[in-house]
């Protein structure tokens, strides 16, 4: 299984500097076009997103996330400030509860 990035310039090329292959996105429509394309790749397990791109497309993620077996994770990008995420809602939000 592989890993792969979305996101910032920076966020991108941090991981890329330990190994990790990436796109860069310029805007949530494009990272979730880019998400969609790496999830159908059966080969990518991860899918590692900054968050500063997945908040207006929270919800297409979610939608995405239940459908595909590849995991889509939001990571903090350089700067970002902290944010509570509310598991059980996002879980409630997968399972159709």
């Amino acid at each position: 299984m592989k890993i792969f990035t979305v996101g910032s310039k920076s966020f991108v090329t941090s991981f890329q500097l330990a190994g990790v292959p990436g796109v860069i996105s310029d805007s949530p429509k494009k990272t979730l076009d880019e998400i969609k394309k790496l999830t159908d790749d059966s080969d990518v397990g991860l899918v590692l997103v900054s968050d500063d791109m997945t908040e207006s497309i929270s919800d297409e993620l979610t939608e995405l996330r239940a459908e595909k077996s590849t995991l889509v994770f939001a990571l903090p990008s350089a700067g970002s400030e902290k944010s509570e995420v509310d598991y059980r809602l996002m879980l409630k939000k997968i399972l159709g509860v």
